[in-house]
């Protein structure tokens, strides 16, 4: 199994250096070569989603490490959860459920793809005899995971852009109260659009980088977190009905990386009927699947941060295998332009979006609505993001009435102000949460500047 880039120059790549690199050299995205088939008997038999993800993630690693390290890596990977098997499921009515991913130690359900990629990029690390700097930025949950995923690792520093005012609270302290000498956290006078294109900039430049040194990628254009997200799928779908039928998924989206491993995991074997692209007022991808047009657009501040986006870095994705069928060509040409030109498909290419996709855009006052009627009706508190998934049901307006699985990506006690416009007093808290609200906050501030920022990683790089 090799990787290829969206954009056709950088191809024949292992798993390894997938990993390492992130984002690929002429500018586009990893995907694998060609699409795995899973043991679709063999999953079957599975009891946990340790035993789904070690025929899953195996598929994906073969071109840089033996099955048997894999496996022995899996064992230890998804730590500090507080359900045994990691994810939850709960039956709202016959045909919806609700896939709980926020048990892990972050609450969110990038917990899942980072605790995997933190896992290899140790491997790989010491098996070049290498040190790392992860430079991020974050709406909300990636910070806090990624933080939590490779705090304990000596070979990594971490440096978090936080856009100012772009997430609550409880999720800002999540990652400012984390004391360690390799984790820096810098609040950013920009919005999240400002901090990616500084991340990817920074992945050109690399200047403050020292000689034995690598710059890993933990937002979602790391393929390694995509196969973290696919297990969850296949989990799901094995729990709900033993993979026996399809199933429609609705998924609050901002970066798109979550939507694309459900894609992925349909490309590999799961059942899949229709996939609910659900998103707040920054509706790129709503304006998309409705009316073949993605164009950048000023960002919206919202109840839902983390898709507080203008940009789905991981569309490029779908576009080169869904859409284009692999035309490198044409993907280079629409994304080498973007956004200063918007992306619209030929119509014959677009209408394939009906096969699969669908979309829904929810507003504040519509997402408040919905918990409200989710906590009274079915006495079942959920966060604005799992909210907004919900719209995608017939139960709500939206265009799935079959069985449908909407992906709570994050724990309620995130969003105390929203849940208070509910009128929600009572919910299960997060041990976690609990516990970052009194504690002291350690942060740097930085304007929205690529040398700036990359100066202050070099200082502290020692």
């Amino acid at each position: 199994m090799l990787f290829e880039s969206t954009r056709g120059a950088d191809n024949g790549r292992t798993f390894e250096e997938v990993l390492l690199k992130g984002l690929a050299d002429d500018g586009g995205l990893y995907i694998p070569s060609e699409w795995p088939q899973v043991d679709i008997r063999k999953l079957k038999t599975c009891s946990s989603f340790i035993d789904i993800a070690k025929l899953i993630v195996p598929l994906f690693t073969s071109s840089s490490y033996k099955d048997e390290e894999v496996l022995t890596l899996l064992e230890n990977t998804w730590h500090d959860f507080d359900k045994t098997d990691l994810v939850g499921i709960e039956k709202i009515r016959d045909d919806i459920f609700i896939g709980e991913l926020f048990h892990g130690p972050t609450a969110a359900f990038k917990d899942f793809g980072l605790q995997l990629c933190a896992a290899f990029f140790n491997k790989a690390l010491e098996k070049n005899n290498k040190t790392a700097i992860i430079l991020g930025a974050t709406s909300g949950d990636t910070g806090s995971a990624a933080i939590d995923a490779c705090k304990e690792y000596e070979n990594i520093k971490t440096f978090m852009l936080l856009p100012e005012g772009n997430m609550t609270n409880i999720q800002r302290k999540q990652m400012t109260t984390v004391k360690k000498e390799n984790v820096f956290v810098l609040n950013i006078e920009g919005t999240f659009d400002d901090c990616q294109d500084i991340v990817k900039a920074a992945f050109k430049e690399k200047y403050f980088l020292k000689s034995n040194q690598v710059l890993l990628a933990i937002n979602s254009i790391n393929w390694t977190r995509i196969i973290g997200q696919i297990c969850y799928y296949f989990y799901l779908g094995l729990k709900i009905n033993n993979l026996s039928k399809k199933l429609c998924y609705s998924i609050p989206s901002g970066n798109f990386g979550n939507v694309f491993a459900c894609y992925s995991a349909m490309k590999l074997g799961l059942p899949v009927d229709r996939i609910g692209v659900s998103v707040n007022d920054n509706d790129i991808l709503h304006r998309f699947f409705s009316n073949n047009i993605y164009k950048k657009e000023s960002v919206s501040s919202t109840l839902s941060p983390s898709m507080d986006i203008t940009v789905a870095s991981n569309f490029e994705r779908l576009v080169y295998d869904f859409y284009l069928e692999r035309d490198a060509e044409k993907c280079k040409d629409f994304f080498a332009n973007f956004p200063e030109s918007s992306i619209v498909l030929e119509e014959e290419i677009w209408q394939k979006t009906s096969n699969l996709f669908c979309s829904t855009s929810t507003g504040d006052k519509e997402t408040i609505e919905v918990m409200k009627k989710m906590h009274q009706d079915f006495n079942y508190v959920i966060d604005p993001h799992t909210a907004v998934g919900m719209c995608a049901s017939k139960l709500f307006g939206g265009p799935i009435s079959s069985p449908l699985v909407i992906l709570s990506t994050a724990h309620p006690g995130k969003f105390l102000d929203s849940l208070k416009k509910a009128n929600i007093t009572s919910f299960k808290k997060h041990h976690v949460l609990e516990k970052v609200i009194n504690k002291s906050e350690y942060s740097f501030s930085l304007e929205a500047n690529q040398d700036q920022i990359f100066n202050f990683i070099k200082r502290n790089n020692n």
